[in-house]
């Protein structure tokens, strides 16, 4: 079984090699030997990008919630499967066994079944970071339903678009959810949502805050009495391999969002298969991903990967910043974590506060550490290995998307040299590729281009719902028989990959392609800077001239902003060359950013060129009172 726990360099090697010579071999010794099947594949793969088409062990038989689930029992039914730790930190968390996870997926599988709801339907799963969510998504599951989270912060309208756009015919929300010091009527949100959706016939309804909310006769009904009655026996419904497993929307640069189909049996195998390596995950470690479920990571790797593994999950309802700048390491040092994986926006937003609030915690817990959702600059990194790691954790930068279903490129833990800023080489399976923009592969290292993967992996999406056209134009249109990331990327001397940003983030400034990420990280190398964004705006000269809009770190704000401008153009001067200084700095309180911490680069590059009559909807960003600060104070 050694090719599914990866031990040294020489092996991760030998094994990537195999993987990419022999994908079939590879990947059905995988499948065969982890995994429990009710029907063994006719076929290990079939692909076309053309089209695109892909599958993975066709004629395959499974349900992703025995593997998740019902095989753990005989041996793993009283170990730990989730750990619920609340917002308020005076509220007791909660441990759920297998035996008890099992249980209370299969009550919740029978209450939708009996509100009518069968295999291939859609059911939108609106609730906060509680058990119910977890229990929800493997529900669906269960019963062979395709599960569409939405993010519960997402306003009622972006939530109505994703429930028309799969047609769900049943939504599971919450009264309310505790967020920080706020509490949000998450139900009424729902009840504005609706309003234009026609398809809905029924909302079950978890209490969890206890509000005051309004239940509408006939379609709303609180689901603890109907868990109450259900039996904890509930035969799981067998799939087809490339059966549905989810839907899950992403933003599009423009239009409505893209919702990605995932499937079953390819997701299941490669989702297990990375978070076992990439988190280096051992038989009774603690492992945290801080994530939200209504995101690709929270799907991955809080529910399947590691329940998949028999892994015990910590789900935290809270945020970083309360009650204080210290949750995180509380939390960590009270179920001794093994395994810490967070986004850089949150190690930024920390690292800015004092260390007092880290050092009264015992981290020494700590194996693993991991990043997400952005590539991570060379300050936070630091301070991540110093501080939390203590110079003894390795980081796995990870590279991933929505799309992809699973991580990429990223090292593995005590086996990948890491170098800041890296995400390293490619996980097992994966064929990177960088092409120039006449649609050629450049070969070598010390090389720069869009980062586009050339075969297929088990994971990835297979198509957007309802919109095959849409999903090939997106992905397999720029390059023949390529995938392509929507990423730029670079490959040093080594052959490890560093992701420069999207694509539509490389600004081209009198003929030089500059990538957004590495000017972001000088900058944010400035003693007074917390944080940056750099878009481009239209110039007489140049074509494209850049801006800057810089967060300061506290004390930050009392400097001369006029030299301060100097210094920061300084540094870029010193780390890029001249060539990359900015045209214009606006100091603003903070960058407009969606949920999951992505910074909405459209909104800035609108207000660099002074072009803010439709900013589109705003709704949904976690801060859209910060966009109306820039505007204001760009004028």
């Amino acid at each position: 079984m050694s090719n599914y726990s990866i031990k040294n360099l020489e092996e991760y090697f030998q094994l990537y090699r195999k993987s990419v010579r022999e994908p079939e071999n590879f990947w059905e010794e995988i499948a065969e030997e982890h995994f429990f099947w009710r029907k063994r594949w006719t076929n290990v793969m079939q692909w076309d990008f053309s089209k695109p088409e892909v599958k993975w062990f066709e004629g395959a038989k499974l349900n992703i919630t025995e593997n998740c689930l019902d095989r753990h029992l005989p041996a793993r039914g009283d170990k730990t499967a989730i750990i619920f730790e609340p917002n308020d930190p005076g509220e007791e968390a909660q441990h759920i066994s297998y035996n008890e996870l099992h249980a209370r997926v299969c009550q919740f599988a029978n209450v939708l079944k009996s509100q009518g709801v069968s295999k291939g339907d859609r059911v939108c799963i609106y609730l906060p970071m509680i058990p119910e969510l977890a229990i929800a998504v493997l529900a669906c599951a269960r019963i062979g339903a395709i599960h569409s989270v939405v993010f519960a912060g997402f306003s009622s309208q972006a939530l109505a678009a994703r429930i028309n756009d799969c047609d769900c015919k049943l939504v599971i929300t919450a009264d309310g959810s505790f967020r920080g010091a706020k509490t949000l009527n998450l139900k009424e949100i729902v009840d504005q949502g609706l309003e234009s959706c026609k398809g809905v016939k029924t909302v079950l309804v978890v209490k969890r805050t206890g509000g005051e909310i309004r239940m509408k006769d006939g379609r709303d009904q609180w689901i603890e009495p109907l868990l109450d009655k259900a039996s904890e026996d509930c035969k799981a419904e067998i799939m087809d391999a490339e059966d549905p497993l989810f839907i899950l929307y992403t933003s599009g640069s423009t239009g409505k969002p893209k919702g990605m189909v995932h499937s079953s049996a390819g997701y299941m195998v490669f989702t297990a298969y990375t978070f076992k390596n990439i988190f280096r995950y051992r038989e009774n470690d603690i492992y945290w991903c801080t994530a939200d479920i209504g995101w690709i990571t929270g799907h991955s790797y809080i529910v399947y990967g590691p329940l998949a593994n028999g892994a015990t999950t910590v789900i935290f309802e809270g945020v970083p910043t309360y009650p204080d700048y210290g949750r995180f390491w509380e939390v960590v040092a009270k179920h001794k974590v093994n395994q810490f994986y967070t986004a850089p926006t949150a190690i930024r937003a920390l690292a800015k506060e004092s260390l007092d609030f880290v050092d009264k915690y015992d981290l020494s817990s700590i194996k693993v550490l991991g990043t997400v959702g952005e590539p991570i600059n060379e300050e936070a990194w630091h301070w991540y290995n110093n501080n939390i790691g203590k110079n003894n954790s390795p980081i796995v930068d990870t590279w991933w998307q929505t799309e992809t279903g699973g991580i990429m490129i990223s090292p593995i833990p005590y086996v990948t040299p890491t170098i800041p800023t890296y995400a390293t080489l490619p996980y097992i399976g994966i064929q990177p590729a960088l092409m120039d923009e006449k649609g050629k592969e450049i070969k070598g290292n010390q090389v720069e281009g869009r980062l586009c993967i050339k075969f297929p992996w088990p994971a990835m999406a297979r198509t957007i719902w309802g919109d095959h056209q849409r999903y090939y134009d997106t992905y397999f249109s720029a390059f023949k028989n390529m995938y392509f990331t929507g990423d730029g990327a670079m490959r040093n001397a080594v052959g490890y990959y560093r992701i420069t940003g999207r694509v539509d983030d490389v600004i081209i400034v009198s003929g030089h392609n500059l990538g957004t990420a590495p000017i972001e990280d000088a900058i944010n190398e400035h003693q007074s800077v917390s944080e940056s964004a750099i878009v481009g705006y239209p110039h007489d000269i140049k074509g494209n001239a850049l801006y800057g809009f810089v967060i300061l770190k506290h004390g930050g704000e009392r400097r001369d902003r006029e030299n301060l401008k100097k210094e920061i153009n300084e540094q870029i001067s010193e780390h890029i060359g001249p060539i990359a200084k900015l045209d214009k700095i606006q100091f603003v309180p903070g960058l407009p950013k969606t949920r999951s911490g992505k910074i909405m680069r459209r909104i800035l590059r609108k207000i660099a060129a002074k072009d803010t009559s439709n900013l589109g909807d705003i709704s949904t960003l976690l801060n859209p009172e910060v966009v109306e600060a820039i505007i204001k104070d760009a004028q």
